[in-house]
């Protein structure tokens, strides 16, 4: 009888054994995966920035805004409030501090007394001058 057991030793010339091919997909993941988190964090931390400097609150937009609101025809009241909200401005050059020292001086007469008279022409225009100096 025949031998039905097939033989696996016959030599084999034109087939290469196999090679170990070097893998780097384990790599290039990490890799990936820290550039990717890397901008996540960048993004989150510039959004964070941006919000969080949207929502701060400015003392110098908000003292030009109640300087601009002010009535004219109100004298004694904006007289003081010329004289407390523009001193945040007077520091910001020698010309605002001149200025802003002038005003006062121009505005002195309209306070401290119970009745006070409208504001002439000269100092409506200084109000007006340092309204426009001021840089928010």
């Amino acid at each position: 009888m025949p031998d039905s057991k097939p033989h696996y030793d016959i030599p084999l010339h034109d087939i290469k054994p196999l090679l170990e091919v070097p893998e780097y997909s384990l790599y290039y993941l990490v890799a990936l995966t820290l550039v990717t988190v890397s901008l996540l964090i960048g993004i989150a931390y510039l959004l964070f920035r941006w919000f969080q400097k949207k929502d701060n609150f400015n003392i110098r937009k908000e003292h030009f805004k109640f300087i601009n609101s002010t009535n004219i025809k109100e004298t004694k009241k904006t007289a003081y409030l010329i004289t407390l909200y523009g001193a945040t401005f007077k520091d910001d050059s020698p010309r605002h501090l001149e200025m802003y020292k002038n005003l006062t001086d121009r505005l002195q007469e309209y306070k401290y007394k119970k009745d006070v008279d409208a504001f002439n022409d000269e100092v409506k225009g200084y109000i007006e001058l340092y309204k426009g100096m001021i840089d928010v």
